[in-house]
Order: C-alpha cells, then structure tokens, then sequence
C-alpha cells in the first residue's frame, strides 16, 4: 500500500510540474496541452514504465533453453518465495549488474547483465537473484519503474525549458523582459529535480530490506555478501566494450549496486546505502 501511494504521488506531481512548464511555455493554451500530454504520461508511466526500461537497455527476453543457469535460478527462487514465475533477460554490457521491474509480482521481470553472469559463481549470482525476487515480492518495482520513467520526462522538460529560455518562447516577454528570469529560474529548479525525484520516491532502507529478505530466500547470505564486494569494485572497474550499453541517471536506483560510481550529482543523491554496511549486515545474519 506504502508503494501505491507514492506512485500516485509521483504521478500527481508529475502532473503538476508539466501543466506549469505548458503555462511558463504557452500560456494558456499550453496548459490545456500539457495536461492532456500529463494524462497520457500517467498512463504510459503506471502500465508501460517496466517495458520502457527494458527497451532501454536493449533487455532480450531468455528462455529455459537459452539460459539455462540463469532461468534455472530465478525458477527455483520463484518457488521458494511462492512467487508466480517472472520473465527472464539478459543486457549485454560488461558491467556486472542486476535489476527487477513490473508494475506486480504477475507481471515482473527480472534482468541481468553478461557482465554480471561472467563476474559471479553460480552461488553468489543466487544470491543477487534472491534479492531482486525480494524486490518483486515487496512490490518495490512499480514504484522503480515509475520514479525512472518520471525522472526521464523531467530531464526532457529541463532541456525544453532551457531551449525556450535561450530564444524567449516562454509565453512572451513583459515590459521588463522578466519571463526569461522566470525561465531560467524553473530550469535551475527541474534540473536537479529527476536525481531527487528518485531519491526522495525511492528509500534506501529498501535495500537493506531486499538483502535481508533475499538472504532469506536463497538461504545463503553470505553468497550475496560476497556478490556485493565483487559488484562493488567490479562496477567501478569494468573495461567498457563496443556496443555495451550504457546505464542511465534516471535508473541507477533500479540496480543492485550504483553503475554510476564516477558521477558527482549521483553521490550527492545516493539511491543506495553504503555497499559495506549491506555487507556487514548481511555477514550478521
């Protein structure tokens, strides 16, 4: 329930921010547009954000026969969490990483990346699964789809606000020439609005509860402890390859471990607790 109100939170913000820029952008007019464009956003965000970020990251769906390691692990999770079987992919790129989505545990997904198939043992790769099926189990994926569709259409709004700005279309000049300010003004407030959009939507206790009750489903915390340490160096050390694809600002949350570790404004606004107290935690266990 926790979840479903924060995306409706999400949504109606998002609302909110796009009928103001339609008005700063086109008086009126503009207003009228941008809640009709914000009506479909909603639509779009709630049933189609999961499949937006798996198009985005070239996500190929895996068979049994295909991968069979891989969909073998996540089959005997699902039936130890009790949990319907979710669609398996896999993102070809080097960095060893791992995510869920989906709007409910019917409808979910969980993806891993070549990089993290070749990096882990078949042991520490369970542990990584068990805690995204801790995710999907806690229905934390719609609200991770949700916040990184949004956070995708706020970085889009700052660049027409900005453009607009620049060639004075932001719904006519005054006498004094004070709609500009005004433009620049909601760019320096959207900018910096898509990284903490995730952070404030998206709590990093959520981790800690996902390691903990990942432990719990594959019974191994150690495995996943250890999976942490490797992912940590391994996410910031990876050797990059042609056509690897590349993470995104406005997803990073949605992994097991930040792919952005070289970003500033990511560790102004972390999404994820520190990889050694997860660590610690979980050799607690």
């Amino acid at each position: 329930m926790g979840n479903m109100i924060k995306t409706t939170l999400l949504l109606a913000s998002l609302t909110g921010l796009l009928v103001i820029v339609g008005q700063l952008l086109g008086g009126t007019s503009g207003m009228i547009i941008a809640f009709l464009f914000a009506i479909v956003m909603n639509f779009g965000s709630y049933w189609y954000s999961d499949k937006i970020v798996l198009k985005m990251y070239h996500a190929q769906e895996v068979t049994a026969t295909e991968a069979p390691q891989l969909y073998g692990i996540v089959q005997k999770l699902a039936m130890r969490a009790n949990l319907p079987m979710p669609k398996v992919y896999i993102v070809n790129t080097s960095m060893p990483n791992a995510f869920a989505t989906g709007r409910d545990p019917q409808h979910a997904a969980v993806a891993a990346t070549t990089g993290i198939l070749e990096l882990l043992s078949e042991e520490e790769l369970e542990g990584v699964l068990a805690h995204e099926m801790a995710h999907v189990k806690n229905r934390d994926t719609l609200i991770s789809a949700v916040a990184a569709t949004i956070a995708g259409v706020i970085t889009m709004i700052a660049t027409w606000v900005k453009w607009a700005a620049i060639f004075g279309g932001l719904g006519g000049r005054d006498d004094n020439g004070t709609n500009n300010i005004v433009g620049f003004l909601a760019l320096a407030i959207v900018a910096p609005l898509a990284a903490t959009i995730i952070q404030l939507a998206i709590s990093r206790s959520r981790e800690f509860a996902a390691d903990e009750e990942g432990a719990r489903i594959s019974q191994k915390p150690w495995a996943l402890a250890s999976a942490l340490e490797k992912l940590e160096y391994g996410s910031t050390h990876y050797r990059q390859r042609r056509g690897d694809v590349q993470p995104s600002q406005t997803t990073a949350h949605m992994f097991i471990v930040n792919p952005l570790k070289g970003s500033t404004l990511m560790n102004l606004f972390r999404t994820h607790p520190v990889t050694e107290e997860r660590i610690k935690r979980l050799r607690a266990m």
